[in-house]
């Protein structure tokens, strides 16, 4: 299976497993117990149709948006995600770069293994800088400072993870961070040399956002234990607020699900909400949030930008969301198997595709710009 014959989420999905070791694979494609809700965050969209309106004239088609402040040419964006120099040795380079190339931001991971400087100087893309709230509240600081001076406009806290979810295929191929081989792992990295062979002959594997601030000193991390061990579980509303003071900017809280917490987010001064799920792998069972969106719309969509993110595998998953009130939609395995599969070409391909078919829809829709879509365009079904 060659790059060409990629044609949809599933066949980059499907090329990825072929190059990736199983304890890389597995870390991209799982989720939380028993991944009930990253099952749901795809089919949560089958949960209503949409409804064209014809002879409306439709030739071009206007994707742009404006997203807390910044104006994509796309409706939407790629997710900050960890450890992309992991799935391939280019990493968030090959992300950025796909990016610009289509106009549309770009996240950050604080796991993130390229500098959000380094990104920040080479690429005009609109960058996001997505961050955990570490028991170190000097280091939170000094990761915000950082952002600023790297010129970036909007801050992302994720506000999901004060732990690590039970991610159980992680501990059964005993993946850690920084990445190491172990011997019940061997195997599957002696079936796939063309991985290791670009692991070990590029760039040293780091974490940027992190070394400078945490010295594990030779250790290994499972995930799980650095959500447990770094995270700060006493989170609350009040250290937000003093972040968004602090920050006195574009700043989004990412995981918000529920309206109350929506409500709270925009009494802070929040400009934006990301309503996810951290792609089911955190709490299984939780509801989506396509689920979500239509309630949290209505209650604060006049108030702040609300994005989703989660399961978007095809364009009339975008235009559903877009729809109910959705500013844009944040994509994350939909870009990192194919980042995996073949580095800035892959995610070009499959951002290429995702473009025409929301283009292709849209004008099957009736609409020519995103305005144009509402939810009268959607009326919901019995799924069986």
């Amino acid at each position: 299976m060659r790059l060409n014959d990629c044609h949809n989420f599933q066949d980059f999905r499907r090329l990825a497993r072929r190059r990736l070791p199983r304890p890389i694979f597995d870390y991209i494609d799982g989720g939380a117990d028993d991944e009930v809700t990253m099952r749901r965050n795809t089919s949560a969209f089958d949960t209503c149709a949409l409804v064209p309106n014809v002879l409306r004239g439709v030739s071009d088609v206007d994707l742009s948006v404006t997203v807390m402040g910044q104006k994509l040419d796309l409706p939407f964006y790629l997710s900050p995600t960890a450890l992309q120099r992991l799935f391939h040795h280019r990493g968030e380079r090959a992300t950025a770069a796909a990016a610009e190339r289509f106009g549309t931001m770009f996240g950050v991971s604080s796991l993130g293994t390229v500098s959000m400087e380094e990104l920040a100087r080479k690429h005009s893309t609109p960058q996001v800088y997505q961050f955990y709230f570490h028991k170190d509240r000097g280091l939170n600081r000094a990761m915000m400072e950082t952002a600023r001076q790297s010129g970036i406009k909007v801050m992302m806290l994720t506000v999901d993870s004060i732990t690590g979810g039970n991610r159980e295929r992680d501990l059964r191929t005993g993946f850690t961070i920084p990445f190491r081989l172990t011997a019940g792992g061997m195997y599957q990295f002696a079936i796939k040399p063309g991985w290791g062979l670009n692991f070990l002959t590029h760039e040293k594997f780091s974490l940027p956002q992190l070394d400078a601030h945490i010295d594990m000193k030779g250790d290994s991390l499972s995930i799980s234990r650095y959500f447990t061990e770094m995270l700060d579980p006493t989170m609350n509303w009040d250290d937000v607020a003093r972040m968004v003071a602090q920050w006195n900017g574009q700043f989004c809280l990412k995981g918000i699900m529920s309206v109350a917490d929506a409500r709270r987010a925009a009494d802070i001064g929040c400009t934006g909400i990301v309503l996810s799920n951290h792609g089911g792998r955190q709490l299984d069972g939780s509801a989506t949030g396509f689920d979500q969106l239509d309630d949290i719309v209505q209650a604060v969509g006049h108030r702040l930008d609300v994005l989703i993110d989660g399961g978007i595998q095809r364009g009339t998953h975008v235009l559903k969301a877009l729809s109910l009130g959705a500013k844009a939609v944040g994509l994350g395995r939909y870009y990192l198997f194919p980042l995996a599969a073949a580095g800035q070409a892959g995610i070009e391909r499959a951002l290429g595709q995702l473009k025409s078919e929301v283009v292709r829809d849209m004008r099957l829709m009736g609409a020519r710009r995103v305005s144009d879509l509402g939810r009268e365009n959607l009326r919901y079904v019995a799924v069986g």
